[in-house]
Order: C-alpha cells, then structure tokens, then sequence
C-alpha cells in the first residue's frame, strides 16, 4: 500500500504515512466514496457536523507512524516506555525531564513554549515552563520517554481533532500539534487538578501518560457520565462538560471522601486513570517523617 498523497510506501495497519504525514485513513476513505455532493461550480460540499465525535483513535498493538518518525509503546500498563524512532532530521517535542534515553546523535533542545507568558501559565499549571525538542541529526535515532510515576502511556493518533488534557498527564508530541494552556475553572483548583488543563489541537501523534492503567469510557449522544477530576486523563474537545460537588451539600461531600467531579455530556470518549496520585500521596503520607521528627523518621538510641 501507497501514500495517496506522496506514493511512499507504507506499513500494514498505518494511519500516518512516514514521509508526509498524510492521515491514511482519512485519504483512502475520502477517495473511495468521492465528493459527497456537488455545486453547480463541479466542487463538492462538506457535511461535516461540528460537535460529532471523532472518537480517540489508539492503535491495538500500540505501534504505528508519524511525520517522519515511528513508535511503540512497551511494558504496558504498569511501567510503559514510548520508543520512539525519528528519521534523519526529524523532530518530537516532550514534557521536560520526560527523557528515559537516547541515541547519541540525537539534539535536545529546551525553550520556553509561547513565550513568557506562556511558560507562565504552564508553571501555574503545574507543567514545566520548557518544552524539550528532540532532532535526530545526520541520520535517524531513537528516543524513549516515560512519565514520572508508574503507569501506562497511551499512543493517540490525532486526526485534526482537539481534545483537553490534564496538564500532568501530557508527555509528548507531534510538532505540528499546537498545544495550549487554557483555565480550568476555580472549582477544579479545589479539586486538587491545578487551576489550568491543556487544549491539545491538530494531526498527528499525542502521547499521554496515567498513574496506574487508562480506561477508555465511550459516551452515546445525551449520555451524561460522572468522573472524579483525579482521575482524569484526556477527552475529545467538542464533549460539554461541568465542575460540581460530588453529592449534594457540603457535608455529603466531605462524608463521601469524594471532591469535586466532572459531569461529561456526550458524545465523545474519554480516558480516565485507575489511580489517583493526591489519594495515593494521602495514603502514603503516614510512612513519612514529620516536621518535628528533625529529618529523620527513626529514633535511634546511640547511648
């Protein structure tokens, strides 16, 4: 099989071509089924609908191609890696200190993304104020990437889409992708999800990350659907969507254990994380010494 758009050869299953970055699918179905209707200039029409769902669209096998470059995804879903193999000249850009390792003729590059006001937002976000830029120079190389914690990373094939992502849970991406820092809302500050979320636009390959494994939630259209804003990860950017408490009245809420949550509206999908990092910092925080412990949690007799 060929690329429609640069006659490049492609690998079985492909939804990219590697040379050009033409979205395969789209190409091949847009040719089979020809121009949908016609004017009476000999054009044809576009009967997109602006707020159906796309869906989210990641490879079974979690391996597929991008603009210049292929991918995999290995050790799912506890400890996940991103390979990622960039052609000669070829770049990907990723959260700062997402680097696990790389070839050796591979250039990082670290900037501030949109400027001050930019790295602003992103570290009011609880991002990196830089983004790093991986290049493979004077031929191809190879570059793995891995999020902070344990968990699974999943391999989204953007097909000019837009979908909203939880700042924390971005890892990297495509270089044509243009990536936003937009607010979230006061409650979801409260929330314990950071004041900001990221609008992640365009074509071409976005990796996200989770704590624990990623469950992928597909919502019908008029289907409203409750999730803990701890416990998202990314969904499609046409979905509506509303901060609330989780029960009615504020003792419930507190009696419940649960914050404020998320109130999704479809149609759309939605990908959520089977953990929660503030609860599992919670539940962890009684193993840790305190202030008044003077630095130690032990208590040694040297007498």
């Amino acid at each position: 099989m060929n690329c429609p758009n640069c006659n490049a050869n492609l690998i079985d299953g492909a939804q990219f071509c590697g040379a050009c970055g033409t979205p395969i699918k789209a190409a091949t179905n847009a040719q089979a089924s020809g121009p949908s209707s016609s004017n009476p200039n000999g054009g044809s029409q576009s009967h997109s609908v602006p707020n159906q769902s796309q869906g989210i669209h990641i490879d079974a096998d979690s391996r597929g191609q991008g603009r210049g470059y292929s991918y995999e995804v290995l050790h799912q879903p506890s400890y996940a890696l991103a390979v990622l193999h960039l052609g000669a000249e070829q770049s990907i850009q990723a959260e700062a200190g997402a680097m696990v390792s790389m070839s050796a003729n591979i250039e990082l590059q670290s900037q501030m993304k949109g400027g001050l006001v930019g790295a602003f937002k992103r570290a009011v976000g609880g991002e990196s104020a830089f983004v790093s830029t991986f290049t493979a120079r004077g031929g191809a190389g190879e570059v793995t990437l891995a999020p902070g914690g344990p968990g699974d990373v999943a391999a989204i094939e953007m097909n000019n889409q837009t979908f909203f992502v939880q700042s924390s849970s971005y890892l990297a991406g495509d270089t044509s992708l243009v990536v936003n820092t937009k607010w979230g809302g006061a409650k979801s500050f409260f929330g314990g999800e950071g004041l900001f979320v990221l609008q992640v636009q365009g074509t071409g390959l976005l990796l996200v990350s989770s704590f624990g494994a990623i469950h992928r939630k597909t919502l019908q259209a008029g289907e409203h659907y409750v999730v803990d804003t701890g416990h998202l990860v990314a969904w499609e950017g046409q979905m509506q969507y509303q901060l609330r408490k989780a029960a009615s009245g504020f003792f419930r809420t507190m009696v419940s254990g649960e914050g404020i949550v998320s109130e999704f509206m479809g149609p759309g999908e939605i990908l959520i994380q089977t953990r929660n990092l503030a609860a599992f910092a919670g539940l962890m925080k009684p193993f840790f010494p305190s202030q008044g412990s003077g630095g130690s949690g032990f208590n040694v007799d040297l007498g």
